[in-house]
């Protein structure tokens, strides 16, 4: 059978997503990860209090004004609201593309460094990238993880090699399937390496993505990267010191160094930087005057959800509160994708949400 060309809708839907103004809500944490965020506002974690918070998020007033696309976890995509509303047909009805998480989680990288991993999931992925499509999926995303240590060399070639690879053959078969891949080399911020030694690992990482992203002939206008900021390590002495506009500077060149210029948008992930740090840094690359072709936006998590769930603690008469404290966070990284970000002052926001080699 002749295989479907998707490149037009792959297209179109990877520069919504991007458009100026939107970004990505992340909601696609583990039932495991999801509970011990429940737990941590003492909410009992089971199935039924993660659907009242997923539909909590999803039904938030509003929301479609600063959101393109939301990422879920496979199990969501069967869940429905209170009122029997599939979450897939409701985001699509509000003008919100669907996304899937489809990774597997990682495992370790036989000969590499101790704790250098491969993400799982490629061997039945053509099968559930086109089962996801059929559901109303639009967009995919697949999380492979780099660490830097600076001692053991890492991340070694070996784990760069491995892991650009997997990222490339999963965007090459959710393009086959419709899906718009949102490519995601995560180089997490653990460590006390400086933000010069950050930046010359990040250039590193991007150049082995995008070459094996080549070899396997991949439609660039129809992805999304979504990478890492550049920024010292969690535990480098002068971390401090560091601005959002070195940050920005930083993390401009070494996109512009590797990033092909036909990759429609590029969607950051927080990495544990609080809610306002992943606002701020945003807004200065999009205030900056160093030359970028394509459109700058958010993938978040945790810095849209953070205060919303502790402003809910699980309780139904705290939803329209919640609401209100993501809705101020979506509109704050909305503003900072045209760089038009003035800062909240909120001292709650600049609380870290650094979790030491994080895992979905």
């Amino acid at each position: 059978m002749e295989q479907k060309d998707y490149r037009k809708e792959l297209m179109e839907n990877a520069a919504k997503i991007a458009r100026p103004g939107y970004g990505i809500l992340a909601a696609d944490e583990s039932t495991g990860t999801l509970g011990k965020r429940l737990e941590a506002i003492q909410v009992e974690s089971n199935e039924e209090n993660a659907r009242r918070y997923i539909e909590l998020l999803f039904t938030t007033p509003d929301l479609d004004k600063y959101i393109s696309g939301e990422i879920l976890f496979e199990g969501t995509t069967k869940q429905a609201t209170k009122d029997g509303k599939n979450f897939v047909e409701l985001l699509t009805s509000r003008g919100i593309l669907p996304g899937i998480k489809v990774d597997k989680g990682t495992a370790q990288i036989p000969g590499a460094n101790e704790g250098e991993t491969a993400t799982l999931g490629l061997d039945d992925l053509a099968k559930r990238a086109k089962g996801f499509y059929d559901s109303g999926c639009r967009f995919a995303k697949w999380r492979a993880v780099l660490k830097i240590d600076q001692k053991t060399n890492s991340p070694s070639n070996l784990a760069i090699q491995e892991n650009a690879w997997g990222l490339a053959r999963y965007a090459a078969i959710c393009q086959d399937n419709g899906l718009v891949p949102i490519v995601e080399p995560e180089i997490l911020a653990d460590g006390d390496h400086d933000i010069d030694h950050a930046l010359a690992v990040f250039q590193k990482v991007n150049a082995a993505v995008f070459k094996a992203l080549h070899d396997n002939n991949i439609f660039f206008e129809g992805i999304l990267l979504k990478p890492n900021m550049v920024t010292p390590g969690t535990t480098n002495a002068n971390r401090a010191n560091v601005t959002s506009q070195e940050i920005a500077q930083k993390t401009i060149v070494g996109l512009a160094r590797t990033v092909v210029p036909a990759v429609p948008g590029i969607v950051f992930l927080s990495g544990g930087q609080s809610e306002e740090d992943a606002s701020l840094n945003l807004n200065e690359m999009n205030k900056s005057n160093l030359k970028r072709p394509w459109a700058l936006s958010f993938s978040y998590g945790r810095a849209l959800q953070h205060s919303a769930i502790r402003a809910w603690a699980g309780k139904d008469e705290n939803i329209k509160t919640a609401q209100e404290v993501l809705i101020a966070r979506a509109k704050a990284n909305s503003e900072s994708t045209l760089g038009k970000y003035q800062g909240s002052g909120d001292t709650s926001a600049q609380e870290s949400l650094h979790v030491k080699n994080y895992v979905y």
